[in-house]
């Protein structure tokens, strides 16, 4: 497989700048996963990787080699398209042998790698199909052994599940991991959804009007988000947003509300100066649901709509004229804005700075 390396990269399309200074690294064998917003620029950078873009600036290098004016097919990738882009006049057999065939490689050797993509993928009973007898699932798969059998160094894919039902990406979306695990791959994986976003990243790029906002571990874009996009893009639903402002003695005052704060947790400004307090829906605790934190604040709301999703429910109620979401485990029935205490777990917010909106997190 192959390192990725993108530095300063920039893309313009006239006045237009789409692409605004990109600096990234993809190691060896890793799964990446490029995730914002409509419009943020994901699928350009893809394209860019591609080389489907021109870039307009800065250095593309794979396996440390400058592939700025390099051709697509001389790059040493695979791309999966959210269209499948398959042949639907060939069989499924076809369809994986098609590009070797078209490229030289010799009979005997695009029969060993169909044979391997299908075997991997489950395909062998769908091989003299084509792609109109076959469900959407299996499309994607034959998509995907597509892109096998050329043994790229470096897998792209452009938001491959989007045109799945919600069951049946769940199914792709552990098969696409597992047989990353198995080849040892690199992967370059463009969606919008979250989800899809945690559960297959090694490694997470959020990408906001261009630019990089964040780059970590799933569980450190979640845990410590660089800044309110972040923190209000990633997660479902998205953190709780107060205007507040610093209290006495590690406090954080909201709403009328004062909240200790680990001592240690933040690097505070004076008390008094304004601050965007920061609340996921699972740190805030209804009374009887789930463990009460230790280190917290009470408060008492009217719920003025509860969204039943089985294992729990999402409460909606206002807190100081602010819509807030709070998460309740093992949920109840209630009715319609019934009154209901919660806690909030002062040792779980996060606190942003109003100017730059970066997060105050030591």
């Amino acid at each position: 497989m192959a390192t990725v390396t993108l530095r300063d990269i920039i893309k313009i399309y006239g006045e237009y700048v789409a692409i605004k200074g990109v600096d990234l690294d993809i190691e060896d064998g890793t799964f990446v996963v490029l995730v914002g917003p409509s419009g943020c620029g994901k699928s350009t950078i893809l394209r860019m990787i591609a080389g489907l873009e021109t870039i307009s600036h800065g250095e593309l290098r794979i396996d440390d080699k400058l592939v700025n004016d390099l051709p697509s097919r001389d790059r040493g990738i695979s791309m999966v398209f959210q269209s499948y882009a398959l042949y639907p006049h060939m069989s499924v057999s076809d369809n994986l042998g098609f590009g070797l065939k078209i490229s030289g490689v010799p009979k005997d050797e695009i029969a060993r790698r169909r044979g391997e993509a299908a075997r991997m993928l489950g395909l062998d009973p769908y091989m003299d199909r084509r792609p109109s007898q076959l469900s959407g699932g299996q499309r994607q798969r034959v998509a995907i052994g597509r892109a096998m059998v050329r043994e790229p160094k470096v897998f792209l894919f452009d938001e491959p599940l989007s045109n799945l039902d919600a069951k049946l990406r769940n199914q792709t979306r552990i098969e696409i991991k597992r047989l990353q695990r198995q080849l040892g791959a690199t992967v370059v994986f463009v969606t919008h959804d979250q989800v899809e976003a945690m559960t297959l990243a090694d490694k997470i790029v959020v990408l906001n009007d261009g630019r990089v906002a964040q780059i970590g571990t799933p569980l450190e874009v979640f845990e410590r988000p660089a800044n309110m996009f972040v923190a209000g893009f990633m997660g479902a639903p998205s953190m709780n947003m107060l205007p507040a402002e610093v209290g006495p003695g590690n406090t954080i005052r909201a709403a009328g509300i004062a909240i200790p704060v680990p001592a240690d947790r933040f690097n505070l400004p004076a008390a008094g100066t304004a601050v965007t307090l920061g609340i996921r829906p699972e740190d805030i605790v209804p009374e009887g649901h789930g463990t009460r934190p230790e280190l917290g604040a009470d408060f008492s709301a009217a719920v003025s709509f509860a969204e039943m999703l089985g294992n729990e429910s999402l409460l909606f109620a206002d807190l100081g004229g602010t819509e807030i979401v709070a998460r309740m485990q093992h949920p109840r029935a209630l009715e319609p804005n019934q009154d209901v205490r919660f806690r909030i777990d002062g040792a779980r917010v996060h606190v942003f700075d109003n100017q730059n909106q970066n997060s105050l997190l030591r």
